[in-house]
């Protein structure tokens, strides 16, 4: 039966996937039944029927991993050699491993940060106009291109070539830079200005979800509380300050959490622009360096269980904010 858990050949795993079809059908049928069979089961045996194989698979699929990489961190490399939290020490007080965590805390500050600003005064800016469709859509197009894709975009951008007789510059900035009689720069190369346009790369492809939601959180304002603003006298920068602003607050919340743990996760854009190189290295290209690099599991596992304790904060006080919003409406 190991070729049910490991099958090799085609055969192998077509008759694999039929058996896995079979178990849910059969999983699936006994559930039903139960539910139609209320008076003979208690409610709370139908509830773990259709809970419980949910919460197995989360506790096998989420749990079970994140609990043998926590396991893995107190261990040297990849022996068996426990070394406590050394891992976590080291990451800590080695120069290079700071850097990477300052870098990374650039990144979730600034990104999520100028994001949900911009989105912010575009949304209102575009708001009720006549070309409102198209100016947001413009906006919106990034967010439908992978971070891979838009990686290499902005790397023909930020292209570099040597300012030589017969060189013509192919990346936008740098031609537009020599348009104006500036020398081209390498703009992904000098520190540390080099990470902020790897942010600007993030900035615009969450720039469009910023304005999306909080265009949708101002349409939501009731008509009476801007007109009663009106009459008070409020207008231009005093109604979106007093009024708009505390009104999409929740909204406010969401987008700058979920902004937030987006560029936590800003693997693709280092990995294809740098590479993690020339100090732009951050905490989720870090650990891949660690695990396949380096062939260093244990301080890899340690900067992934850094990486989900960041998380934690940002979830829960998304969470908290949410029910707060609930308990008001």
């Amino acid at each position: 039966m190991t070729w049910l858990l490991a099958p090799d050949t085609t055969g192998e795993k077509l008759a694999a996937m039929v058996v896995a079809v079979l178990l849910f059908v059969v999983v699936m049928g006994v559930i039903l039944y139960a539910v139609d069979r209320p008076k003979r089961i208690p409610s709370w045996v139908v509830a773990v029927g259709f809970v419980g194989p949910v919460l197995a698979m989360i506790a096998y699929g989420l749990l079970r991993p994140g609990l043998i990489t926590l396991w893995d961190s107190f261990f040297h490399r990849n022996t068996t050699e426990f070394v406590g939290l050394d891992n976590y020490v080291r990451m800590l007080t080695d120069g290079a491993f700071q850097k990477v965590l300052v870098v990374t805390a650039a990144w979730v500050i600034l990104a999520p940060l100028l994001s949900t600003v911009i989105g912010l005064v575009y949304a209102v800016l575009v708001d009720r106009t006549r070309f409102e469709r198209l100016a947001k859509t413009l906006v919106f197009v990034p967010m439908a291109i992978s971070m891979v894709g838009a990686s290499i975009i902005w790397g023909f951008v930020y292209e570099f070539r040597p300012d030589q007789p017969g060189v013509s510059q192919i990346g936008l900035l740098n031609q537009v830079l020599v348009w104006l009689g500036i020398p081209p720069q390498q703009f992904l190369i000098g520190q540390p200005w080099n990470t902020g346009f790897l942010i600007l790369v993030m900035i615009w492809i969450q720039t469009g979800f910023a304005m999306t939601v909080l265009s949708a959180a101002i349409k939501a304002i009731p008509d009476d509380i801007t007109e009663a603003a009106r009459l008070d006298g409020l207008h231009g920068l005093g109604m979106f300050r007093y009024i708009t602003v505390p009104s999409i607050r929740p909204a406010l919340v969401v987008v700058l959490t979920t902004i937030a743990m987006t560029t936590l996760k800003a693997f693709d854009i280092v990995r294809t622009m740098t590479g993690g190189q020339f100090g732009t290295q951050i905490v989720a290209n870090e650990f891949y360096t660690q695990a396949f690099r380096q062939n260093n599991q244990g301080l890899a596992a340690a900067f992934a269980v850094v990486l989900f304790i960041l998380v934690i904060p940002i979830v829960a006080y998304n969470v908290r904010q949410m029910r707060k919003s609930e308990e008001i409406r």
